[in-house]
């Protein structure tokens, strides 16, 4: 039978002294440590944007010295670090003809708000994991990538949310990168304490319950499966603080099973349910029987101008939404056919016929390239960098073409001669 014990105690400067010469353990209010069946797991939850967290990862493993690192982030993300974000390999085309413009601009602000509060605090989101390999490398200590990879997560969170969700996760993610408030070094650090980590994780379950399982429960699940699944009896992770209390209590309860957990089921992409494959089908389907209703029982004139009125008020919202996105001219006199093609064709979104046709009006220069890192720092970069500005093309057109069918669907059912 297993014993499980867990440590957070605050650290004093006799036992920092301590630690240096008689190699005792090292108490931190960031480290939890668990004996279980004989083995020591050290974990030690670090914010992605602190100076701190960073010096601390690399005095706890170098005083630790465990028999392995595991580290929250997967070898793609780690590889993207190391190059400092290289996004020369992207090709605006495919993600448009993919329909990948909400997943990949979510991506990007989600990438522009962490980078804004690095700049702040003088540290890039995920240094802490880098100087946790680099010190590992340095000591000769094994280190693991324990995360799942990020297009996984990224693909899973975006697939199980409904397209009211998908909007309040992109409207907040924009509050958040457009958003003039700056973070200080000491609310960063108050990110930490597991008091303020724990009301975080109830708003965003409360806020997006589907995502929250998706970045927080799945990979508390897949990132202490791989520290359990390694050989080693001294395993030390370097984790976000706010999965912590997530993997602790995952270990514990291998541990108790004496398995890591199974986890081909969250590694998978979930197929879309029957319900949203029937949906894309219905606003088609029920326009057509409108049109086909009026067509039967008034006349050809009365369907053909039911069929105007919603062409023209599909089309006009989406060429609405190219022009809040700046987008060219004729991008935005084409959104206005465009958007009708794509409700009678659930193939293919008006955001990808738009997004193409942007993107052959403004091709993407190589510098757009080289300065999307910076660019995505501010609400000008997003609309001047060609690339984030066919995305925006893609997502605004689209969502103005949803709200342009959501009004016109109704409006013909109140045109219907009973």
């Amino acid at each position: 039978m297993s014993s499980t014990s867990i440590t957070m105690q605050p650290r004093s400067p006799d036992t920092e002294a301590e630690n240096l010469y008689e190699r005792k353990p090292l108490m931190s209010e960031n480290i939890s440590r668990l004996e279980l069946g004989g083995r020591q797991f050290i974990i030690l939850g670090t914010a992605h944007v602190s100076r701190e967290s960073v010096d601390e990862v690399q005095r706890v493993i170098t005083e630790e010295k465990p028999d392995r690192v595991c580290v929250e982030i997967d070898a793609s993300r780690y590889s993207s670090m190391s190059k400092k974000d290289d996004w020369s390999s992207l090709n605006i085309y495919n993600v448009i003809r993919q329909d990948k413009g909400f997943l990949l601009l979510g991506n990007l602000v989600l990438a522009s708000f962490q980078r804004r509060l690095g700049m702040n605090l003088g540290v890039q989101p995920g240094e802490e994991m880098m100087k946790a390999v680099e010190t590992a490398e340095s000591l000769g200590i094994p280190y693991s990538f324990s995360d799942r990879e990020i297009q996984i997560t990224l693909k899973r969170a975006w697939k199980k949310t409904g397209l009211w969700g998908k909007s309040k996760l992109l409207s907040a993610l924009f509050s958040a990168v457009f958003s003039t408030e700056k973070l200080s070094p000491d609310q960063i650090e108050e990110l930490k304490k597991k008091g303020e980590l724990e009301s975080m994780m109830e708003e965003l379950a409360a806020y997006l319950p589907s995502v929250k399982k998706v970045l927080i429960d799945e990979r508390d699940t897949f990132i202490a499966s791989n520290i359990f699944a390694s050989q080693e009896d001294r395993v030390l992770a370097v984790v976000g603080a706010g999965h912590v209390p997530g993997i602790v209590r995952r270990l514990t309860e291998m541990s108790q099973a004496g398995a890591p957990a199974d986890t081909s089921e969250i590694t998978a992409l979930p197929k879309p349910s029957l319900a949203v494959q029937i949906a894309g089908f219905l606003i088609p389907v029920l326009i057509a029987a409108l049109i086909g209703y009026e067509l039967y029982h008034v006349g050809v004139h009365s369907a053909l101008q039911m069929l105007w009125k919603w062409a023209l008020l599909n089309g006009g919202f989406a060429a609405i939404g190219s022009l809040l996105a700046l987008a060219h001219p004729v991008t935005i006199a084409a959104s206005i056919i465009a958007a009708p093609i794509a409700t009678i064709t659930p193939v293919i979104t008006v955001g990808m016929l738009t997004g193409m046709i942007e993107a052959w009006l403004r091709k993407p220069r190589v510098q757009d390239l080289e300065k999307l890192h910076s660019d995505i720092t501010s609400f000008r970069g997003f609309f001047r960098n060609r690339f984030t500005h066919i995305l925006l093309v893609f997502v605004l057109s689209t969502i103005g073409g949803i709200v342009g069918n959501a009004i016109a669907v109704p409006y013909l059912i109140t045109m219907l001669t009973l």
